[in-house]
This record gives structure tokens, sequence and C-alpha cells, in this order.
């Protein structure tokens, strides 16, 4: 079972920004991120992939005069840097980062509404793919060529993106019981809560659950909690 995070009232978010620049800072950015970030306009959802196509993070990608700026979670903000600085060889482009004041949500609530993934949910290890299609459809290219990871996850999206683990958003009478019902099916391991707040009324959240729970006797039963597969 994944971690799960202390259940707390709605907080603000932290996010840094790296700045990318230099005359190769667009060629260099286009095999590491999987958006084709020539047509990010006002600004696009891209994901950092290790090599093995496991979601590093997210980021909100938008240019900024003849550079790029990369807003993460400031908890992985150094991990981001790291991995990009890894394949920086022999390139004219600059790397900076830096805490910025706004980020794409403002509050852990707002992002638990978009069913956007954050530190704890990529924390699990996984592939685009398992969270959700949404997910895959607004941050993946699969037309602009090459980056880094994208073999796994252009083979995933072939085959019909059959995975084990979906992310979820579900809300209950407290994050235990929820996280009860998010690992009553499939193996040990990667299931349950992993993001959760009180709202005064319920606890919500996002987690993992096994593709065998929905449709499962378990979660018809479980009438105290709702799990919600995100689109």
């Amino acid at each position: 079972m994944v971690e799960t995070t202390d259940t707390v009232n709605d907080t603000t978010l932290r996010w840094s920004g790296i700045i990318a620049s230099g005359i190769d800072a667009e060629s260099f950015l286009q095999g590491q991120l999987s958006q084709d970030i020539t047509l990010v306009g006002g600004g696009a959802w891209a994901l950092l992939l290790a090599p093995d196509g496991i979601v590093i993070t997210s980021t909100f990608v938008t240019r900024i005069g003849d550079g790029y700026l990369l807003q993460v979670p400031r908890e992985l903000a150094d991990v981001a840097l790291a991995r990009l600085t890894r394949f920086l060889l022999r390139t004219k482009c600059t790397l900076e980062v830096s805490d910025i004041e706004r980020g794409p949500f403002a509050t852990l609530r707002e992002r638990i509404d978009a069913g956007r993934p954050g530190p704890t949910e990529f924390a699990a290890g996984l592939t685009p793919q398992c969270f959700g299609k949404s997910f895959v459809a607004t941050s993946v290219s699969f037309t602009k060529g090459c980056f880094t990871g994208q073999e796994l996850v252009g083979r995933l999206d072939a085959r019909g993106s059959s995975v084990p683990w979906r992310m979820v958003r579900a809300s209950g009478p407290n994050a235990a019981r929820i996280d009860e019902v998010l690992t009553s099916k499939g193996p040990a391991g990667t299931s349950g809560l992993t993001t959760s707040m009180d709202d005064g009324t319920s606890v919500v959240g996002l987690g993992f659950a096994h593709r065998s729970l929905f449709g499962s006797s378990e979660l018809e039963r479980s009438l105290d909690v709702r799990v919600e597969e995100l689109p």
C-alpha cells in the first residue's frame, strides 16, 4: 500500500519554477518532456519521465522570452532538476530553479477536484496511463517525435492502456475507511489513499485502486465510500 498522508484541512500548495534558457532550450526540452512544447501557447501540461516510462512529475510549461518556465511542485523541484541535468550534455541550455508564488493550483482542494496527481501520487512509481486517459491526453504527444521514456508509454497506449492500477478520487467518513475500500481488491502494494483532506462533512482525496475493484461486490457494498475512477 502506498503510504497515506495525514488528513488535513485545505492547504496552500507550494510551487517552484525551472527556467530553461539558451539557443538549445527548445530542442533540449523537446527530447525530455512528453508534450510538444512548440505548441504550448499560453501553457500546457507535460510529463518528466524516467527512461523506463515512470512519471517523475508533471509540469505546466509556458514560454518566457527565449526560454521556458516549468512549474513543478516544490517538493519535486530538486528531483526534476537533477533528472533534466542528467541529460544536459553538450547543449547550449541553462537550467535555474527558484520558488514561485503561484502555480497551476492554489490549494490542495483545487488539485483534488481537478483529479490531478501530486508528489504523493508520483511517489508510487507508475506509468502515465495509471493516472487516467485524460491525464495522458493532456500531457503526452505521440506525434512530436522521441522523448525520454517514450518507448514504454507508447507501447502501453498502443495496447489500449491496460494497466493494473488506476488513480481514483474518493470520499468517505474518514481516511482509514476509504483506504480499507481501496485496498480490498488486488495484490498488496500500490493501492491505497495517497492524498486526503477533511472538508468538514467528509474526507475527500486521491489514491489508487486495482482494476479488479471496479464492479466488484466489495465496492457495491461500500455505501459509505464513493470511489470514482478518473477518466
